[in-house]
């Protein structure tokens, strides 16, 4: 059995949650918030009891310790060598990435270099994953974009109606995003219904603080609002 570690960091927020693996058990999940001011509030689940902590967390790299450290304080793992992997939800892959991908140098200059099309998202996911690679650098980490699982949107469904140079010149078109939650929430209906998701043409629903909707064929996303 593994440990995953899956991460979602915001401007100034961390949550988290600790997975066992291939059961998909929650051994521990959380939140950090109001990351860079002395009122910060840490909050872990431990054994079904929410623990609640209020200190001065400066910034991502001290809240990574922190969350860390609890893991350990409280018994959920022995060492930081108990995890196996860690997942970072990234908002925006722009046209780059297709699918989740193991986090490298170079993906991290490419998640940057798309950060003008998330500006309040990627730059802290960046930050996320920085400070994980500074007190984990050994550990394999892996980016999921939001953006990936549309990417198989054809043309007429990405494209506005604008000059085309604005698309070609700025990358001006429709990324999508909850494309994490589309594609569980469709294979989850095709599951349920007990039919093979290739035969399935869906309607998915994200609702949320955000929300959006999507067509899904045989599996794939074909358009979304």
């Amino acid at each position: 059995m593994s440990k995953i570690l899956a991460i979602n960091a915001g401007s100034s927020s961390l949550k988290f949650q600790l997975f066992e693996m291939p059961s998909e058990t929650v051994l521990t999940k959380g939140v950090v918030e109001r990351i860079g001011f002395d009122d910060a509030i840490f909050t872990i689940t431990v054994n079904g009891e929410k623990i609640q902590e209020v200190t001065a967390i400066p910034n991502h790299a001290v809240a990574v310790k922190m969350l860390l450290d609890k893991l350990i304080s409280h018994g959920i793992i022995r060492s930081f060598d108990e995890i196996d992997g860690i997942g970072h939800r990234v908002v925006h892959g722009g046209e780059k990435f297709s699918d989740s991908v193991l986090i490298t140098d170079e993906v991290l200059k490419q998640i940057e270099e798309v950060s003008e099309l998330a500006p309040l998202h990627n730059p802290a996911n960046i930050i996320g994953i920085k400070a994980f690679q500074e007190v984990l650098p050994n550990v394999p980490a892996v980016a999921v974009f939001d953006t990936a699982f549309h990417q198989t949107m054809p043309e007429q469904s990405f494209l506005y109606s604008l000059p085309y140079e604005y698309y070609t010149k700025f990358g001006i078109r429709k990324y999508g995003f909850h494309g994490t939650s589309h594609k569980y929430v469709t294979q989850r209906a095709a599951e349920l219904l007990g039919r093979p998701i290739e035969q399935l043409r869906l309607i998915s629903c994200h609702l949320g603080n955000g929300a959006s909707i999507a067509a899904v064929e045989g599996g794939k996303s074909i358009d979304t609002s």
